[in-house]
């Protein structure tokens, strides 16, 4: 019996995949758009997090469906040797926004747990050790966020809008708030969220434009951009 299959997790992972992709456009997930042959969004989307489980953290992955996302469970099923996926029903109860997945996901959380959006690529220099940075990160920091520069007030009102300022600690979050109305202020979104286990409802905070954040103060794990894939082709940076 190969008993470390009973080990719990070390960290887990939050993969909100529950949304019907109305923007997008297509007759399929828009994770699952094919990027190259055998590759999917989501697959570059899951790069960070298979670079924790490299590292030789036990990852829990928490994927977050709605009854129409077959697909998409079926493409997961090639992570079977790399991380333990949980499947969950996004419940009506919870809502149907980003906040709903993220409260639909909780109670299978188990230690330090992250946000990473399917439909969204990190790249450039250290994106794909950024969620390891970012775990590191909170043995000093209840919550750390990893997060790109974004100059356009048009991209910024449209994202999670930080400002982030080099202080002697580190890069920092000194504001912070979901699709502001006023952009002023503001230079960075954030692209992935970490929390330790005792403040797993700051993630669903953070997506609460009602909320007062709670990433202001947080550390931030910088990555050189992302690509958004609501619309295949448009580049965010």
């Amino acid at each position: 019996m190969n008993r470390t299959l009973f080990q719990p997790p070390d960290v887990s992972v939050i993969l909100p995949c529950a949304g019907v992709g109305s923007r997008f456009g297509a007759a399929y997930p828009k994770e699952l758009h094919c990027l190259s042959p055998g590759r999917a969004v989501i697959d570059e989307a899951l790069r960070p997090v298979a670079a924790l489980a490299a590292h030789g953290s036990r990852v829990r992955l928490i994927v977050v469906i709605g009854a129409h996302k077959t697909a998409t469970v079926a493409h997961l099923a090639r992570y079977e040797g790399d991380f333990e996926t949980l499947f969950t029903y996004q419940r009506q109860a919870a809502g149907s926004d980003l906040g709903g997945a993220i409260v639909s996901a909780l109670p299978l959380c188990v230690g330090p747990t992250l946000l990473v959006l399917p439909d969204q690529i990190m790249w450039g220099d250290g994106a794909e050790e950024s969620l390891l940075r970012a775990v590191e990160c909170l043995e000093a920091a209840p919550t750390a966020v990893v997060a790109t520069k974004l100059q356009d007030p048009a991209e910024i009102s449209r994202e999670g809008a930080l400002r982030v300022e080099h202080l002697p600690g580190g890069p920092t979050i000194t504001r912070a708030a979901e699709k502001p109305a006023d952009p002023q202020g503001f230079n960075a979104a954030w692209v992935s969220l970490a929390v330790r286990p005792e403040h797993l409802t700051h993630l669903v905070d953070a997506v609460d434009r009602s909320a007062v954040s709670p990433l202001i103060g947080a550390p931030a794990v910088m990555v050189e951009g992302y690509t958004n894939m609501t619309s295949p082709g448009i580049r965010r940076t």
